[in-house]
């Protein structure tokens, strides 16, 4: 692992909200605010003018731009290879717009602490293998060294263990393991993850989660309900205009987290000439969105149900995601388990501030001139240990012997602890076959098709004169850094090939330098 000299600082790159924060010389991680004096960076990017992008407008004020500027949600879109559009004469893709968010970040927070070398940044538990990719090549493009990339409720659980002043304690007391249900919903995602942590040993045990579930989908069903009022009204639909579009979903916005405080708002909407201003209650919008909730509450049971566990052996629930300020949020989950959630960390920033802890603790291991911390908190830094699970399926694309259809072999299921290495014997398919190609996939399901290719490993030069039925052995390793190996071979005749899986995403070398040289010379504010 490579540090650059500078502070190490951790990321949370949200789809409607971005944060950072570092680990001070006490140990505490601190939240940075941006120049606006926030700790919350609005996850938008205005495309101002040539050589001139805004990164965080003041949402009112995004409302009122050119929606065909204005970049929201980009989160959504990590990953994604058929996502185009054109600025400037360039062709911008979702990890420049991202590196755009990031570097705003990185150049505020250095006026308070100076340079910044590293960053850890977070993503959803469920983002598979090209998302991860994605999100490392946004930090790159940024010039930021990214020397890990962690799950959202890791962190926080992370935050939430020094918040209860239980992180690098000592004595027996301190031993006892505790299991926290993290149910994270932000803007644009969702996640529960449950952890088993003692002062020094995190542990996630099980993960579910949706990357196109989150606040965004409640503002959506507001901004539906106002225009179906309005077109039943005045016969047209207000959605059709980018332009209202834009302001209705920032009323909408507003009026959704108006009414976490207040039972009753009123939504304006103004098009063609004509208004129509729509009463909702809070009782209106849980109504609205109660399928939404529900999705979470199944997901819920559902890890809970994959870890063997039950709710009377959990320590505590853990809200995070500005999302779960919704007051329906805590009292359906207080429904359903019968617990209180905890809500003693910042839903808001809590998921950079373990970011920041997590990136302490590799700098504490693995940094020998880093004074970022004081002696005796980097000690205890360097104590902490974490083991993760894999977040989606690995497996091999392989005949069925009854039907003789190809099918996705699960080699090593989703939430299995990692490292793990696991090996299994498959058999030729034809006589004398020449060649054996390994598809490895990504994805629970047993149709390939709908599972993610990510590599192939191929052992040629077969012995000549096999019989059908002859055996090669497949093995699978996935460490704890996410790296993935693969290794077939013959066992009659020995050949033997393997493979490393490395993340791939949209983006080749060249393409990243070429978007790197790009954002540098971009003015940012």
């Amino acid at each position: 692992m490579e540090f650059q000299p500078g502070h190490t600082v951790g990321i949370d790159l949200g789809t409607t909200f971005s944060t950072i924060a570092y680990l001070d010389a006490e140990g505490k991680p601190v939240p940075l605010a941006n120049d606006e004096g926030e700790v919350e960076l609005p996850s938008l990017v205005l495309l101002a003018e040539s050589g001139h992008v805004i990164v965080g407008p003041n949402r009112s004020r995004a409302a009122m731009e050119d929606p065909t500027r204005v970049v929201e949600r980009i989160k959504r879109e990590m990953g994604n290879v058929e996502y185009k559009r054109t600025f400037d004469g360039h062709e911008i893709t979702p990890e420049f717009l991202s590196a755009l968010i990031l570097k705003k970040l990185k150049q505020d927070a250095e006026a308070q602490i100076g340079p910044i070398g590293n960053a850890v940044i977070t993503v959803p538990y469920y983002f598979n293998d090209s998302r991860r990719k994605a999100t490392q090549d946004a930090g790159k493009i940024a010039g930021i060294n990214v020397i890990d990339i962690i799950n959202e409720p890791t962190a926080a659980t992370l935050t939430y263990a020094w918040e209860r002043g239980e992180l690098g304690a000592t004595g027996r007391a301190a031993a006892k393991p505790h299991q926290a249900l993290v149910y994270d919903l932000g803007g644009g995602t969702f996640d529960v993850t449950l952890v088993r942590y003692t002062p020094t040993h995190f542990q996630v045990l099980a993960t579910e989660g949706d990357v196109q579930l989150g606040g965004i989908d409640w503002n959506d069903r507001l901004v539906d309900h106002v225009a179906k009022a309005f077109r039943d009204k005045h016969g047209v639909d207000p959605r059709e205009n980018p332009a209202t579009l834009q302001v209705l979903r920032n009323d909408c916005d507003l009026a959704k987290i108006a009414l976490s405080q207040t039972n009753k708002v009123t939504i304006p909407c103004r098009h063609a000439g004509k208004s129509n201003p729509v009463p909702v209650t809070r009782e209106d919008f849980e109504n609205l969105t109660a399928d939404l909730l529900q999705r979470t509450m199944d997901t819920l049971e559902l890890v809970l149900e994959q870890a063997k566990t039950t709710v009377e052996a959990l320590d505590a629930i853990v809200l995070v995601g500005g999302s779960t300020l919704m007051p329906a949020v805590a009292a359906r989950i207080e429904q359903v388990t019968g617990k209180k959630p905890f809500q003693g960390i910042s839903p808001h920033t809590s998921v950079a501030q373990g970011a920041a802890i997590h990136g302490a603790v590799l700098d504490a291991k693995y940094r020998g001139d880093s004074s970022q911390v004081t002696e005796s908190v980097r000690k205890h830094l360097a104590a902490i240990k974490q083991d993760d699970v894999n977040s989606h399926g690995l497996g091999v694309v392989a005949r069925h012997p009854r039907s003789g259809k190809y099918i996705n072999h699960v080699m090593i299921p989703h939430n299995t602890r990692l490292p793990v290495e696991v090996s299994q014997t498959f058999l030729t398919n034809e006589a004398n076959q020449q060649r054996v190609s390994i598809k490895v996939t990504e994805g629970d399901a047993p149709d390939p098709a709908a599972c993610s290719l990510i590599g192939t490993c191929r052992v040629t030069d077969l012995p000549p004169g096999l019989p059908v039925g002859s055996p090669i052995e497949v093995t699978y390793s996935f460490d704890a850094a996410g790296r993935i190996r693969v290794r077939a071979q013959d066992k009659t005749g020995g050949r033997e090939a393997a493979i490393d899986i490395e993340r791939r995403g949209g983006l080749n070398d060249a393409q990243i330098d070429s978007l790197t040289q790009l954002a540098n010379e971009y003015k940012v504010e």
